[in-house]
């Protein structure tokens, strides 16, 4: 990293004190000329300060990022929100990512969200090329079938939620 690269990285840290989604928005936007920390680095923040309107930033970074490592930390970002208009994107990443540990961190987030409609996607999944993205569709499948069950066997229960993000 250059000199004007860890300013950069300080005006990340001051814009996360000051929950400045409008920065980190116009941040991603144009992140493709920043080192890979500051990719990274400004992904992972918004875990802890991002709300639905980050959903579409980080679908892009998840789709067009050139590192597998910034896009599995969109993917997990995406999972740690929880917003279902995230699902799109994760299921394509899950699909489709030429890298297994995004595939594998978007099957993850999948399950995080708990959003049943999924099932077939995790089912095709299941079939991956790698073991680990293999054993994360099956695990996301699993747990997600099992939430199914919940919510069709008692009408009330329908707003069950996963309990842990994984």
């Amino acid at each position: 990293m250059e000199d004007d690269d860890y300013e950069k990285l300080k005006e990340l840290e001051d814009a996360f004190e000051r929950k400045d989604l409008s920065f980190f928005k116009a941040f991603l936007k144009n992140s493709k000329e920043f080192p890979l920390l500051l990719r990274v680095h400004s992904v992972c923040m918004l875990e802890h300060i991002g709300n639905e309107e980050m959903v579409k930033p980080l679908s892009q970074v998840l789709k067009e990022d050139e590192s597998p490592l910034t896009r599995h930390e969109a993917a997990f970002t995406l999972g740690q929100l929880g917003y279902r208009s995230a699902v799109p994107a994760l299921v394509e990443a899950m699909l489709h990512d030429r890298s297994p540990i995004v595939r594998h961190e978007a099957a993850v987030a999948l399950s995080s969200i708990g959003d049943d409609a999924i099932i077939p996607q995790l089912k095709s999944a299941i079939g991956d090329q790698d073991e680990d993205v293999r054993h994360s569709a099956l695990i996301a499948f699993e747990y997600l079938t099992y939430l199914k069950g919940k919510r069709d066997a008692t009408p009330e229960s329908s707003t069950v939620k996963p309990k842990i993000r994984l």
